[in-house]
């Protein structure tokens, strides 16, 4: 539930607080609700600026930089996690968490740039690639810049403690699993074993998601970025695996209703959303192609729909109640989390 002005105006008229409580109690709601990401001018700006900043040393990074060498490169990216560090010790101290907490993020990305530049100097680096392949193709011997950016993510995350911390740290991951599975199927990667890679590397990330979410709930969301590659890797490889089987095709069906249900139990969205795009393919498909020249299968998908509405009624109904017995059943750590986030 949002907590609005209005809201707080209206309880004043109905009498439940004074005026002078109403406004108290908004402005301390404002101040503890700074540091949460919210859609909002002046966060929009945060991460405009630091993904801009961000993207220049990871993304966007183009062969000019290969003219300064590989010392080059190392000490340039020193000076400027230096810079960073500088950047999010100053904000910190005007308890300026959001830019802090970007500020440091930037530092862990330049870690690969900088591993790289000291491969390139060391004389170490195999391969003819240059840093920009990084984020474009799966390649073994970017695990050397994958291991130190994970060490470097962790050693700050440890030091700082933001949530987005966790967003290169989960995007390295995700890098990981391929460039490992290039590692042992000796560079020659079958689509359908990159499918595979991707769906239960998914589902480890999600696992880990869930461990984290239920040992950091009362602190911060260390999960969020986590979840989303997870979610993302996991639906992708599902989604791409081939099958000519009916039956094979209902279970897709069937678990991406599951991960909306998730989602929901859950409060987390990226499930809902990726849930939902699956079970729309599915429902396209039916229409498409199962049930191309029948009348009723509308018919009996606007029943059907119909009957959801129905169950979302009876569901708001009983909710208190049901939701009260089925977290009876349900670990006192899961059933804390979820009493959390409702």
């Amino acid at each position: 539930m949002d907590v609005t002005k209005k809201r707080l105006e209206d309880a004043a008229t109905e009498k439940i607080i004074s005026s002078e409580q109403a406004e108290t109690l908004y402005r301390y709601l404002i101040a503890q609700d700074q540091d949460v990401p919210k859609f909002t001018f002046t966060h929009v700006l945060y991460y405009l600026g630091g993904l801009i900043a961000i993207g220049a040393m990871t993304l966007f990074m183009n062969l000019g930089w290969e003219a300064f060498g590989g010392v080059g490169i190392f000490f340039i990216s020193i000076l400027y996690a230096v810079i960073g560090l500088k950047l999010t010790n100053i904000f910190l101290a005007k308890n300026l968490n959001i830019p802090a907490g970007i500020s440091a993020t930037f530092v862990v990305c330049l870690s690969p740039l900088a591993i790289y530049g000291l491969q390139q100097w060391l004389g170490v680096w195999p391969g003819e690639s240059v840093y920009r392949d990084y984020h474009r193709y799966i390649k073994w011997h970017w695990l050397y810049m994958e291991l130190g950016t994970l060490a470097v993510g962790v050693i700050i995350a440890w030091r700082y403690k933001f949530p987005f911390l966790i967003m290169p740290i989960a995007v390295t991951l995700w890098y990981m699993s391929m460039d490992i599975t290039a590692m042992i199927s000796g560079g020659d990667i079958a689509w359908e074993l990159r499918k595979l890679v991707s769906l239960y590397t998914g589902l480890l990330m999600i696992g880990l998601a869930f461990w984290v979410d239920i040992r950091s709930y009362k602190k911060a969301d260390y999960a969020f970025w986590i979840y989303i590659f997870g979610v993302i890797a996991f639906w992708g490889g599902l989604s791409s695996l081939h099958s000519d089987s009916e039956l094979s095709k209902f279970m897709y069906f069937c678990i991406n209703l599951l991960m909306i249900g998730v989602g929901v139990l859950l409060i987390r969205r990226v499930f809902v959303v990726f849930g939902a795009i699956g079970s729309c393919g599915y429902l396209g498909y039916l229409a498409s192609d199962v049930f191309r020249d029948s009348w009723l299968f509308p018919v009996a998908l606007s029943a059907i729909g119909l009957g959801i509405v129905y169950l979302g009624v009876l569901w708001q109904k009983h909710e208190q109640t049901i939701t009260k017995k089925l977290r009876s059943l349900l670990p006192v750590t899961l059933r804390e989390l979820l009493e959390a986030k409702a």
